[in-house]
């Protein structure tokens, strides 16, 4: 019933920029949080930024300053503009989203995952 879909990634040379997207459709859903997530092969899944239903946003160490997330409430989505990218940041991109749900507690949504290659 809900779905997450991620696009934007590719490959781009060290120093460029992407933006990632990610949708969520259904019904009956309050998003609390949208997170991005990213794994490397051989490393495990990472928290790259988060943000709140209130716009509180929180970023890795390894990003800060590179990184921007943000949230469209109204179209349920969110984006990850990455910018100055370094090799180290190629990983499997996933969006993320804590929903509230008729019947339930907190349940967590996963995207399929886009790839970010960032090579010369």
């Amino acid at each position: 019933q809900v779905q997450l879909v991620e696009s934007g990634g590719g490959l781009v040379q060290p120093g460029g920029s992407l933006r990632l997207s990610c949708v969520v459709s259904g019904s009956s859903f309050r998003i609390i949080v949208m997170n991005w997530y990213r794994q490397a092969p051989g490393n495990e899944r990472e928290l790259v930024a988060g943000i709140t239903s209130g716009g509180t946003t929180n970023y890795a160490d390894s990003v800060k300053g590179r990184f921007t997330i943000s949230r469209d409430n109204a179209k349920t989505m969110a984006y990850l503009q990455m910018n100055s990218l370094k090799p180290e940041d190629t990983a499997v991109y996933y969006c993320n989203a804590r929903l509230q749900r008729p019947g339930t507690l907190l349940v967590d949504y996963w995207g399929q995952g886009t790839q970010v290659t960032v090579s010369s």
